[in-house]
């Protein structure tokens, strides 16, 4: 229940500064050209509100809602997801945004992506101002990856370490490493201390290298436990510190990557058990793991040799059975990269990081911009994600670092969202200017109202695929 709140509370801080700044770009503009802003609201308020005011001599009553879908700013003289048709039946006043020229319009309509879009840029700069950028190079990891079946059909060896492709190095083992190999033709590795390269076809399915279990490819980990929750599973089954964990039912892993394969699969057979019988054989799980042992050895038979000692360690196997819970979890804790390699930091000065923040920011727009093709695949609608997916992305401690990246990536998100040319979206609003601007011709209210409810329509359907698929995963029948 703590991490579901700190969890939720990073979630509702981001989306509450987000709403808000995007809000209050569509407000700055609307305010510079004249235009009367009658609503400035924080979340949707159907039927009631939480909170609200409007100043003295001021034409905007600000607000906070009830509902966290998001936020508006009610313009005048505009059509919106209020349906306002009422005021639009009245003659046209000089403050209200349909008497203004379309290109003043065009910036109170694109205000609020333009400032989600350099808040993340901003966000992204100061990061690397105050905490640099921290990261392990994938050629620094010495003791390999481990790869799946389909990467090792491919020519990769368990204990490869990835290098780059033909368009150079990789930095980091991220999406961005993957989405590289997903089009490159030649990955280059080091194989046994050698340098070589192996052909690639270059149209690899990015969303089906992230998704499989187990991924394309991994950084090695050892099965070697740093830390046991007391009162877990682990604890009963007697796992310590350093205990080197050796098998599974029966089957030999040698990494940790092996480890949750193996719990993954008795997973996938919890989830299609149709028996208590099935259940029980999916939740029963025996574990082998080797613990170190040293000791202390008298030695000598002389008076001279008495009291003398020797260490002597041996390596001892126990095997251990346990039933766990529906989530299969067992209690231990294993050393994380950090532990094994040194990562490598850069500092940015103040005025070095706004360079930086911008193609960092670039390069998260880049990247998700081109996965978006895959959102029109099945398994790209099975990935999308609600409410809930969005949250589990924060961190399960409260860290102002991870917070702040994670608030520039859902900003970024919110931009692109915005300017995507549905009806209701601004950038549905846009569309219509720029055909305005080209035509010479308004569209109609009649066709600015139905298309406004069109693009309700999508949104609600989208929304709730992505929140149906939230519950389905909590379920378990999705992954």
């Amino acid at each position: 229940m703590e991490i579901f709140l700190i969890r939720l509370l990073q979630f509702m801080l981001a989306i509450s500064i987000l709403v808000l700044l995007h809000e209050g770009g569509h407000f700055f503009f609307s305010k510079l050209f004249g235009v009367r802003v009658e609503k400035f609201y924080l979340f949707f308020d159907p039927w009631f509100h939480l909170f609200e005011f409007k100043p003295k001599r001021s034409d905007t009553t600000y607000g906070v809602g009830w509902l966290p879908l998001g936020g508006y700013c009610k313009i005048s003289g505009m059509i919106d997801e209020s349906f306002d048709t009422e005021q639009m039946k009245k003659p046209a006043e000089k403050w209200e945004f349909r008497s203004k020229p379309a290109w003043q319009r065009l910036l109170i309509m694109v205000g609020g992506v333009l400032v989600n879009f350099l808040l993340a840029l901003f966000i992204y700069s100061m990061c690397l101002f105050y905490w640099g950028d921290d990261y392990i190079n994938p050629k620094h990891m010495t003791m390999g990856m481990k790869f799946n079946a389909e990467a090792k059909a491919l020519g990769f060896h368990d204990g490869d370490i990835l290098v780059g492709t033909e368009d150079g190095e990789f930095k980091e083992f991220d999406a961005d490493m993957f989405r590289a190999l997903s089009t490159a033709q030649r990955a280059d590795i080091v194989r046994d201390g050698k340098p070589m390269s192996i052909s690639l076809p270059g149209d690899i399915n990015l969303l089906g290298m992230l998704k499989s279990t187990p991924q394309f490819a991994r950084p090695f980990l050892p099965a070697v436990v740093d830390s046991v929750v007391d009162g877990s599973n682990a604890k009963k089954m007697g796992l310590r510190r350093a205990d080197r964990i050796v098998a599974v039912n029966g089957k030999a892993v040698d990494s940790y990557n092996e480890f949750t394969n193996e719990v993954d699969r008795c997973r996938d057979m919890l989830a299609a058990a149709q028996t208590h019988a099935d259940s029980m054989a999916a939740r029963t799980l025996t574990i082998s793991y080797v613990r170190t042992l040293t000791g202390m050895a008298l030695g000598g038979n002389t008076d001279a040799d008495k009291g003398s000692m020797t260490l002597s360690q041996h390596n001892d196997t126990i095997t251990s059975k346990a039933v766990l819970g529906d989530k299969l979890e067992f209690g231990f804790t294993v050393k994380p990269l950090l532990d094994y390699y040194k990562p490598t930091h850069v500092d940015y000065g103040f005025l070095a990081s706004f360079p930086a923040g911008a193609k960092y920011g670039c390069d998260v727009l880049a990247g998700y911009v081109g996965d978006m093709k895959y959102v029109f695949s099945a398994d790209g609608a099975k990935s999308l994600g609600g409410f809930g997916a969005i949250g589990s992305l924060f961190p399960p401690v409260w860290d102002w670092h991870s917070f702040w990246l994670m608030t520039a990536f859902l900003s970024i998100i919110l931009a692109f969202m915005n300017i995507l040319p549905i009806p209701a979206l601004d950038g549905g609003h846009v569309l219509f200017l720029l055909y305005e601007m080209v035509t010479r011709r308004k569209p109609s209210e009649t066709f600015m109202i139905r298309a406004e409810y069109i693009g309700i329509g999508i949104l609600m359907l989208l929304m709730l695929v992505a929140n149906l698929n939230d519950i389905l995963r909590w379920l378990g029948y999705m992954h």
